[in-house]
């Protein structure tokens, strides 16, 4: 079983930044990658970005050069640095593991006001 703990979340005023973090604890090694969706009211949950175990990262369209992410692998720790965030980033983020299963956290709630 992997467990996954999202933090970071927040109200900010577009142009903000803020980070997000996701702790993973459990049977870590089982995971290839680990990455973010999100999940706006009213909307289905998409794909933000995501890092492999090897480094190799991608990301949605809609936050390429926006959104950067990296992992700590001595933390067992993914971040998504979101510069420049837009009222239409406003979203439940939500933290995931692939590996022999897929892996979800909580989420976390982030609002960007106008």
């Amino acid at each position: 079983q992997v467990q996954l703990v999202e933090s970071g979340g927040g109200l900010v005023q577009a142009g903000g930044s803020l980070r997000l973090s996701c702790a993973a604890s459990g049977s870590i090694f089982s995971i290839n990658a680990m990455g973010w969706h999100r999940q706006a009211p009213g909307k289905q949950r998409e794909l933000v970005a995501y890092i492999t175990k090897e480094g190799s990262t991608n990301y949605a369209d809609s936050v390429k050069a926006r959104f950067t992410i990296s992992r700590d692998n001595a933390k067992n720790t993914v971040y998504l640095q979101m510069n420049s965030l837009k009222p239409e980033d406003t979203a439940v983020y939500y933290c995931k593991g692939w590996g022999l299963y897929d892996y979800w956290g909580q989420g976390t709630q982030v609002t960007v006001s106008s």
